[in-house]
């Protein structure tokens, strides 16, 4: 696995890239990087604070910005906040870095920078339906389970599969048998969406088979 230092060095060419696309923009490292108590199966929490009137277009920019740093696999939104006029919450997937490196963007315009739950319960902040993947989400609820199952979060390992078959309307349930429920998960993810397939195969791959079954 590589090491932490490259994880943080990503960060910081990140934070420069964002920074410099969009004028009086500011970025900072939230969640356990931010706090210091990172594992190695920590991803890349990032705050990028934009003025409110720049908001659309540092948004448009973003990606942009993002693939000048290092080619980009995948972006996805966070349905909650698909539609918000001042927040998006955006998960990157760089190539080449390991799958736990993904890079979560929490955007939001100045006037809501300290609102840590601005639009959390407006219904018309969210995506309708068809403006976001649920396979790809059901695929990244696999992986979740995979960093919950490592840090032995046994009970979260199993809410994540759970919603992560509910999300694509599947009737399986997380057994315990960890390796092959994470690899049911991403099959069937893959099954919805093909497209997904590479990345369900490498996601199983990272049970062996040897994770403890509880």
């Amino acid at each position: 696995m590589a090491s932490g230092t490259g994880r943080a060095a990503l960060a910081d060419e990140v934070r420069t890239a964002l920074d410099a696309c969009c004028s009086g923009s500011r970025t900072e490292l939230i969640g356990s990087l931010g706090a210091g108590t990172a594992d190695a199966y920590s991803d890349i929490d990032l705050a990028w604070v934009v003025p409110d009137v720049s908001f659309p277009a540092c948004l448009s920019s973003a990606v942009a910005a993002l693939r000048r740093v290092r080619p980009i696999e995948s972006v996805r939104s966070d349905p909650d906040f698909h539609r918000s006029d001042r927040r998006r919450l955006l998960f990157v997937r760089f190539a080449g870095v390991p799958l736990f490196w993904r890079l979560d963007l929490d955007v939001r315009a100045a006037s809501v920078a300290g609102d840590a739950h601005y639009d959390s319960d407006n219904p018309g902040a969210r995506a309708r339906e068809g403006e976001w993947s649920r396979p790809a989400s059901a695929l990244a609820n696999a992986l979740g389970a995979v960093k919950a199952i490592a840090r032995e979060r046994y009970d979260d390992a199993r809410g994540l599969l759970d919603r992560g078959f509910d999300r694509i309307g599947e009737r399986d349930r997380a057994t315990g048998a960890w390796a092959s429920d994470v690899a049911r998960l991403a099959r069937a993810a893959a099954r919805h969406d093909p497209a997904l397939a590479d990345l369900a195969a490498r996601v199983t791959a990272l049970l062996d088979g040897s994770a403890p079954t509880r």
